[in-house]
């Protein structure tokens, strides 16, 4: 039924669901189509994506962005290169998608296919390649224009990684998101829940892997480039930090023990040649060690961590403690012309030492030494009466008795007789003198042996206290970085 003014001209029934002002294509819907049909048409008729969607071109389009971390996929930190899943979400108002719900069976929002509207060019700075992130086609849009744009990205980023502290670091990585045409006055960007709310939302955070995520910091600035026009961009600080304990069961506490062996080792014997070769085997040992976890390393061509200067560190104590081994057992060692201690070394070694190292048994060093000083005096005196008594007599009276009571004997049997008692003279003498000599070596040996065990004593002390004041410094150098 059509229906004429009074004026003659037409009208249209009040029957119709859509006014003739609201129709953007030509025709007019049926009303028997489906409503989300009906609502597409109307709003893709003569939708055009390829400019920004205001009707003032002094209006600025306000994107507001969100960001949730799912998962820290990798950390290169050779390449300095950052790989995180993310849950990104963009929010803009498009000023030819709106509509009114009661001419749509109060529809207030629909899913449009993502190539068919406007969408803001924000990239990320950083990003270093393309990630396998999924497609997601469509986007929400509501009755007022607000566009919800939803989408998870797999992000690769450059990261300036800082591996000192390995493995107890704490890496901060940003990711910028500006947009790479349009300035601040077509496009401004703002956080779209509260800076707090952002900080600590661990809610889709996956926390079963390496990496543990401690927060992510929001801050928006403005920068030029070259005096241009100003551009707005939105920064996101992922701070993550590395679980240390697969690190320090694989890498610290093997060498804790590698060390601990070797400190043991300075309680064989320092006159045994079983304490080098223990050693060398524990040096070795360790440069196997270094080989196997070379590859577990992070390597970068800025610094080396901490850790790797630990095991250098720890290297070199080993091969300090075979040289004092090695400089102990030939200290030590026997040998047949082995000079006398110096009386500056026993007097620094035997008696200073020995009370500055609270060493129990000094008292048997200086009896050894007024035992040895006796045993010198006396064979001087045996040599000087063996010079005097050439006959082998005790007493040299005796000698003189039994010269004034012989009579004038036969000149052969007194000449046989004084032959055969130089022959005797002479084969005793030797035996003592080589006696003697012996008795001196082992007393030189003996004295040698003292200054070794009192030197070895003495360096294995210093030893040990470097290595405690060396594990005491990275311990609390670690535990203050863990706890920062």
């Amino acid at each position: 039924m059509l229906l004429f003014n009074l004026d003659g001209k037409l009208r249209l029934p009040p029957s119709l669901p859509l006014l003739a002002g609201t129709q953007r294509g030509g025709r007019t819907p049926e009303p028997s189509e489906p409503a989300l049909r009906r609502l597409s048409h109307y709003l893709l008729a003569h939708y055009q994506k390829g400019t920004r969607p205001v009707r003032d071109w002094r209006t600025t389009t306000n994107v507001a962005i969100d960001l949730m971390v799912y998962a820290i996929l990798s950390v290169d930190e050779k390449n300095q290169v950052l790989t995180t899943y993310i849950w990104y979400r963009q929010h803009w108002t498009d000023e030819f998608l709106r509509w009114d719900p009661a001419h749509f069976d109060n529809l207030t929002q629909i899913s449009l296919p993502v190539e068919s509207i406007w969408v803001p060019d924000i990239l990320i700075n950083e990003f270093v390649d393309v990630g396998k992130s999924p497609h997601v086609p469509y986007v929400y849009v509501s009755h007022h224009g607000e566009v919800q744009n939803l989408k998870p990205i797999q992000v690769m980023t450059a990261c300036s990684l800082d591996i000192y502290n390995f493995p107890f670091d704490v890496q901060n990585c940003s990711l910028t998101f500006t947009s790479w045409l349009h300035h601040i006055r077509d496009i401004n960007l703002t956080l779209w829940r509260q800076p707090e709310l952002v900080k600590f939302d661990r809610s889709v955070f996956m926390n079963q892997g390496e990496w543990e995520l401690l927060y992510v910091l929001s801050h928006f600035q403005e920068f030029s480039v070259k005096s241009s026009d100003n551009y707005a961009e939105m920064k996101f600080y992922v701070v993550i930090r590395r679980r240390p304990l697969f690190y320090t069961v694989s890498l610290l506490l093997p060498s804790i023990f590698l060390m601990v062996m070797d400190i043991v080792g300075f309680y064989l014997p320092p006159n045994s040649g079983e304490r080098v070769s223990f050693k060398i085997t524990l040096l070795l040992g360790y440069s196997v060690f270094l080989i196997i976890v070379s590859d577990t390393l992070p390597a970068t061509a800025v610094g080396t961590p901490l850790i790797g200067t630990y095991f250098v560190v720890c290297m070199a104590l080993l091969v300090i403690s075979l040289t004092e081994t090695i400089l102990i057992v030939r200290l030590v060692h026997k040998q047949d012309l082995q000079p006398h201690v110096p009386e500056w070394v026993k007097h620094l070694l035997l008696e200073r030492a020995t009370v500055l190292l609270c060493i129990r048994d000094r008292k048997k060093f200086s009896q050894s030494r007024t035992q040895s000083s006796d045993i010198s005096r006396q064979a001087e005196n045996n040599d000087s009466t063996a010079k005097l008594t050439p006959y082998g007599c005790e007493d040299p009276r005796e000698c003189g008795a039994v010269g004034g009571t012989r009579p004038a004997l036969a000149f052969g049997s007194r000449a046989e007789g004084s032959a055969v008692l130089q022959e005797v003279l002479r084969e005793t003498m030797a035996i003592r003198q080589f006696l003697e000599k012996r008795e001196e070596f082992r007393d030189v040996a003996r004295e040698w042996l003292q200054v070794g065990y009192v030197l070895d004593v003495l360096l294995f002390r210093a030893y040990l206290v470097a290595v405690l004041a060396y594990s005491i410094t990275l311990g609390t150098l670690w535990s203050v970085w863990r706890d920062a």
